[in-house]
């Protein structure tokens, strides 16, 4: 395959067990992608630069670099989805994995019909706005543009423009002095921008539109999946762990106390919503 191929159809699989590699090819090549196998971290890394997949699958437990340190590289350079497979289980090292950028995360061993749902249902999201899109690597400012002033905002809700900031088709989410836009996919706090993976930005955004609806966690992951308020769509407790893992990152880019929010509030046993304006 030449670098030039085109993205939409490619896939790269970065993971060091031949029969997994195999088994990932099989299920993707029958999702209509062209795959790129790679062994290890580093590879992986440079097979991402090289052939600007749009789905990555990595895993964790690798030679080289590990798949955490891998997510980071890749994610810093690319917006490709992103799913890390591996064996463990423990609540740390899943919100590593989505701390690191991941957008979704599958235990092995997985389903293979499981895994092709769960690609089916990353690319019906948006991708990164082309503002934050990757550029080539020679190229690219990872540290971004800074965005312009942005007052504090009294009440949760929708306003067609944000003081300070250029006007743009589409209306804010507003809460206190966190500001969304969905359309152009831009995070403000306090006037500053937010650098949110693609999966905290689309749960932050929901639970603005909701403001102080409770949203429960087996909610939003069908919100990640496209499949709101089908009740007949499997939630496991895995992909519960895995929405309070990203939620436990979320907090932290906006410096929010579980304790005593500012911004997200969970009512226990339930789910999350928005905190009170005042």
């Amino acid at each position: 395959m030449s670098p030039t191929a085109d993205a939409v159809k490619t896939a790269v699989i970065i993971e060091d067990d031949p029969e997994i590699r195999l088994i990932l090819s099989e299920v993707l090549e029958s999702a209509g992608f062209s795959t790129v196998a790679v062994g290890n971290g580093v590879d992986g890394v440079r097979a991402v630069l090289t052939y600007r997949p749009l789905l990555t699958t990595l895993d964790v437990r690798m030679p080289g670099i590990d798949g955490f340190e891998a997510a980071r590289r890749i994610r810093a350079r690319s917006d490709t989805y992103l799913i890390m497979l591996t064996g463990l289980q423990d609540e740390a090292d899943v919100i590593a994995g989505l701390g690191a950028g991941a957008d979704d995360y599958l235990l092995k061993p997985f389903r293979p019909r499981e895994l092709r749902a769960r690609v089916e249902a990353l690319l019906r999201r948006a991708r990164t706005a082309p503002a934050q899109a990757a550029a080539p690597a020679e190229a690219m400012d990872p540290s971004g543009a800074p965005a312009a002033a942005l007052p504090a905002a009294a009440d949760a809700g929708v306003t067609d423009a944000v003081p300070g900031v250029a006007a743009d088709d589409g209306e804010w989410l507003v809460h206190r002095d966190l500001s969304l836009h969905p359309e152009n996919r831009i995070v403000l706090v306090d006037g500053e921008d937010l650098d949110l993976t693609r999966t905290e930005f689309d749960l932050l955004a929901a639970l603005l539109e909701s403001k102080r609806r409770v949203r429960s966690k087996a909610d939003l992951t069908l919100v990640l999946r496209g499949e709101a308020y089908v009740t007949s769509y499997y939630v496991s407790d895995a992909d519960k762990r895995a929405i309070e893992a990203h939620m436990t990152n979320l907090r932290r880019k906006l410096g929010d106390s579980p304790t005593n929010p500012r911004y997200i509030e969970t009512v226990r046993g339930v789910g999350y919503r928005l905190t009170s304006d005042a």
